[in-house]
This record gives C-alpha cells, structure tokens and sequence, in this order.
C-alpha cells in the first residue's frame, strides 16, 4: 500500500481561498469578472474560493485535457469551450496547479484570442522547478516542490480527487488503484490529509 503524507490542511486551503478570494474581490471593484474554472481538477479549489469573493462574478467552465495519468501527454486537448462570450470581459481563469506551464501557455493563448478585456489566471498550487515555458500565474496560493499532490481536486487518473492534499511517491502512484479503490473518504479524515 502506498504511503500519502499529508501536504496542505484544511485550515491551510481554507485560509489560501480567502486570502486569495479577498485579492479579487479588490482588483475587480465595481466589475463582474467571468470566472472560468479548468475542470476537472480546479473543482473543490473553485468553489470554495468563488465562496470567498464578495462581488458579483459569472462561471463558466473549461475541460482541458494534457496528461495521461501521471505523465504529460505534449498535446493540450480543449473538450469544452466556455459557455459565455469572453470578447471584452474581464476573466480570471482558475486551475488547481501550475506544473510545465505548457497546458496554461496553451490555454491562455487561446483564450487571448478571444479578445477579453483582461486575463488573470489564478492557481492554487505552482511547481516552478518543473516549468519548462516561461508561463507565470497571476495569483499563487502556494509554491510548493517537484512532489506528487493526491487530493482537493487534483487527481491520478481521476481518482482519489475527494482527499484533501497529500503526496504519494511517484513510484508508488502507479500503485495506487491496481484494479481496486484502496482509499476512500472513510479511510482518510478531511482534516489530517
């Protein structure tokens, strides 16, 4: 059975949402920013920050596909485009985690297209020894190091995304569902991993 470390607490996700929902709430003063979350990872992040944010917003969502696993694929896949027109709006993109920077390279080009009126994309994690592009957030939650984060969204092969964040060693991940679910939210309690 792999070992996952607890990373980050709840007190910890809980105190970068409103640190982080405060800073947008005062950049966009007296504006409704559009706020697209990268699926499927960014869910819990998204909605307890968009919580934290004390003005009026839009959502949307984005589906972005670039690993296979717990390998970068090189290809960047959009599944889904945004439901609402971004021309001439304010949008702040919301993703779980920075790691190469290539997907967000990608992504922000594309959404640069579109001719939005501003682009902020906000992060709760940021690998910056693994950039291999010269992309950098807008809003960082916390840096952390070239480890692999289970948990709060971020996922191995959309598994174990309902944990809060811990870490597994890279050569234990492959192990991690050998054919069965080894872990569960009864296995792990929300305020130690």
């Amino acid at each position: 059975m792999p070992t996952i470390t607890p990373f980050i607490t709840e007190t910890e996700l809980q105190t970068i949402c409103q640190t982080l929902g405060r800073q947008i709430t005062t950049d966009y003063q007296g504006k409704t920013p559009l706020i697209i979350g990268i699926l499927k990872g960014c869910q819990p992040f998204f909605s307890d920050l968009v919580r934290q944010i004390t003005l009026p917003v839009e959502i949307s969502y984005l589906k972005v596909r670039s690993y296979t696993g717990i390998t970068f694929s090189g290809a960047i896949h959009l599944e889904l485009d945004a439901d609402i027109a971004i021309t001439h709006r304010d949008v702040i993109i919301v993703e779980d985690i920075i790691d190469t920077g290539t997907t967000m390279t990608n992504l922000y080009a594309f959404l640069r297209s579109k001719q939005p009126n501003s682009l902020k994309v906000v992060a709760l994690l940021d690998k910056p020894s693994r950039r291999t592009t010269d992309f950098h957030a807008d809003c960082i939650g916390k840096s952390i190091p070239n480890v692999f984060v289970t948990g709060y969204g971020l996922d191995y092969t959309v598994r174990g995304i309902h944990w809060y964040a811990g870490t597994v060693q890279r050569r234990d991940a492959s192990r991690l569902y050998g054919g069965r679910h080894l872990f569960s939210s009864r296995n792990f309690s929300p305020r130690t991993v």
